[in-house]
């Protein structure tokens, strides 16, 4: 599951495409730039839905590379990605705000008119991606 594009990453786009002219506003603009972030940081991303049910039945966006990076949501106020294993990723701009306290997983919420750190969000992709990458290494 390196990062060749498949008929269903390529189906799950042409969704997440739609559902995002759906959601519209600035909740759909910030969620498509963060899109594009995550694709700049490693073009080789594999972008699928996951996880379909009666109240979310679209499923979530789900990034991964050598497993999962990130998930990502719009939600009431915000925009969210929410980084597996973002506890274990050094974040040196401080660019997580959200699930700080966790043991495993880190968010990035954007609240309207807030900006996001480009370069500090493609290098926690980067990170992820290795530290992924390494776990692999490792159970092999």
């Amino acid at each position: 599951m390196k990062g060749s594009t498949s008929g269903r990453e390529s189906s799950a786009s042409k969704t997440i495409d739609e559902w995002i002219g759906r959601v519209g506003g600035w909740r759909g603009r910030t969620f498509q730039r963060m899109r594009e972030l995550v694709r700049q940081a490693d073009p080789e991303i594999i972008e699928e839905l996951k996880w379909k049910r009666p109240t979310n039945p679209m499923g979530s966006p789900v990034y991964s590379h050598y497993g999962i990076i990130c998930t990502g949501a719009v939600l009431k106020n915000s925009v969210r990605l929410t980084f597996f294993k973002g506890a274990s990723l050094k974040d040196p701009s401080g660019v997580f705000n959200f699930a700080l306290g966790s043991n495993v997983r880190r968010a990035i919420d954007v609240h309207e008119s807030e900006r996001i750190n480009q370069a500090a969000l493609k290098d926690l992709i980067r990170a992820a991606v290795a530290l992924n990458l390494k776990s692999k290494k490792q159970a092999s």
